[in-house]
């Protein structure tokens, strides 16, 4: 295991009922910001308990946060923040409206393009405006990590940055706020934490017994649970299971000390910034061929993985393998997460050809762990896919 140092500063406010105490979190006399998506929050009662829970802040609003959030949009909300003298954010919504609270968060202070925060990276950024979230859809993680994706609409780039500013100072995490999620978006949140997972596990043995079943448990949770959510939505025993399963998926502690691969979700980007997927769904296209095409690479953790989260013991190591990524896309299917270019109904040449560039326009060309996914092992990953 490699050396490694591990800081997650947010307060996970976890359980029914704790919107309510949020407040003493936030500054009494704070300027409130609370951000949000396209409205399903007034739907399910949360926007409700969140005004009451804000009863002695003032508070101002900025809805319309779309699902792969809008460089456009969110700059919209930075000149709220500057014209009404906003000092404190709250995102109540899934990781969209999160990952775009956080690039307003740090766009409202920086003094430069906002762009270069996404274009050259988190490593610009020298400070944040403090922020909150209300987790209502479990999936990206963003809510006790400090990532952000970001799609600029007008060119049809989806960028990601990071960085220590930007890490919520506390989250709601209330299992019963996802009851009213359709269950097309349970599914997708399951195949999202799975895939976030496999990037800092499914790579190459270091000797980290304990990362390395800390995911597998994480792993052997989503395959129990997940198919369980969606016969039974009503259990909060299940959504409570799954809502923090996502959250560890992506706090940072399953990947300190180990390597870590991320083309998966590369490649994934850009899939949806060209053709409008939901991440989820891109996830699902790309990592059964990405774990095809890397097999040799990737032996030792999917022959681990076939073995501790699958169960196959018996015959060649080739065909575990085998059994294992087939278990796998069979898994994301079951959630109701289509695996194959055709199942969105896209053209297959031509959809790989567009993602192949905008790769290589992007600068995107030695991804992975060994950085050895190229342009042409993308494009052979997602022929597997077709």
């Amino acid at each position: 295991m490699n050396n490694f140092e591990y800081h997650n500063p947010t307060r996970i406010l976890f359980g029914a009922g704790q919107i309510a105490g949020m407040a003493k979190h936030i500054p009494s006399n704070a300027r409130v910001l609370m951000l949000y998506g396209g409205g399903s929050i007034k739907a399910n009662g949360t926007y409700d308990e969140v005004k009451a829970a804000l009863a002695g802040h003032a508070v101002l609003e900025f809805g319309g946060i779309e699902p792969n959030p809008h460089y456009e949009t969110l700059m919209q909300a930075v000149a709220l923040i500057k014209a009404e003298k906003i000092d404190y954010l709250l995102a109540v919504g899934g990781g969209s409206v999160i990952d775009g609270t956080k690039f307003v968060a740090a766009a409202a202070v920086f003094d430069g393009e906002p762009w270069d925060i996404l274009s050259i990276g988190g490593k610009v950024v020298q400070g944040a405006m403090p922020f909150g979230a209300v987790l209502t859809l479990p999936a990206t993680g963003s809510e006790m990590n400090s990532a952000s994706v970001i799609t600029r609409a007008a060119t049809r780039e989806k960028r990601a940055f990071a960085s220590r500013f930007v890490y919520p100072q506390f989250s709601v995490l209330d299992p019963s706020k996802t009851f009213t999620l359709p269950l097309r978006q349970v599914g997708n949140g399951v195949v999202d934490a799975f895939v976030h997972v496999m990037e800092q596990y499914m790579t190459y043995p270091v000797n980290a017994p304990v990362q390395d079943r800390f995911a597998e448990g994480l792993l052997l949770t989503l395959i129990e649970q997940g198919p369980q959510v969606l016969s039974a939505p009503e259990d909060l025993e299940i959504r409570a299971n799954i809502m923090w399963t996502a959250t560890l998926a992506l706090n940072g502690l399953i990947g300190v000390g180990v390597p870590q691969d991320w083309a998966t979700h590369m490649i994934a980007h850009e899939l949806t910034a060209l053709f409008g997927l939901d991440h989820a769904q891109t996830l699902a296209i790309v990592l059964p061929g990405i774990l095809s095409v890397k097999r040799e690479a990737k032996r030792g953790k999917l022959l681990q993985y076939a073995e501790r989260v699958w169960g196959l013991r018996e015959g060649s190591e080739d065909a575990r393998i085998d059994a294992a990524i087939e278990r796998t896309r069979a898994f994301f299917e079951q959630m109701g997460v289509q695996t194959r270019l055709s199942g969105y109904g896209l053209d297959a040449a031509s959809a790989i050809d567009a993602t192949v560039q905008a790769l290589e326009a992007a600068g995107m060309t030695k991804l992975g762990e060994h950085r050895d996914i190229t342009p042409a092992v993308a494009r052979a990953a997602l022929a597997l896919s077709v």
